[in-house]
């Protein structure tokens, strides 16, 4: 009988909105990496649904973990990409026009925002 080591995944999937050029909004596709320490005062956790379909740019540099809920986001180009627990969505397209998003799986987005402090790294690895 052998004994074989679990592979262990080092890293979280994550989707980060950014601000490209005349502040348009695009999304890059990664990861950031598990068992790392963020710089972070607060956190709050939301289910308002009243800016679904909106045009927004985020408020602040902030984590969003989705705890339930599938949500399709668009940026400015008509690119779209899906949120849902198990992605970690880095809103920093905070300039602009910013996104859409639009519930896709049920009535609700429970969510959890970390808010970034102004010059903290955000350990966005693109793919």
């Amino acid at each position: 009988m052998t004994l074989e080591k679990a592979e262990t995944k080092n890293h979280l999937n994550a989707i980060r909105l950014i601000n490209t050029e005349n502040n348009d909004c695009a999304f890059e596709i990664g990861k950031i990496p598990i068992r790392q320490h963020i710089n972070t005062n607060y956190f709050f956790a939301q289910t308002d649904i009243s800016l679904q379909k909106a045009p927004h740019s985020a408020p602040r540099r902030q984590y969003v973990i989705t705890l339930k809920g599938k949500l399709k986001f668009e940026v400015t180009n008509g690119d779209t990409f899906f949120i849902e627990p198990g992605i970690i969505l880095i809103a920093d397209d905070t300039e602009g026009i910013g996104h859409t998003w639009e519930i896709v799986d049920g009535d609700e987005w429970e969510r959890i925002y970390i808010p970034l402090e102004e010059n903290a790294e955000d350990y966005f690895i693109a793919d």
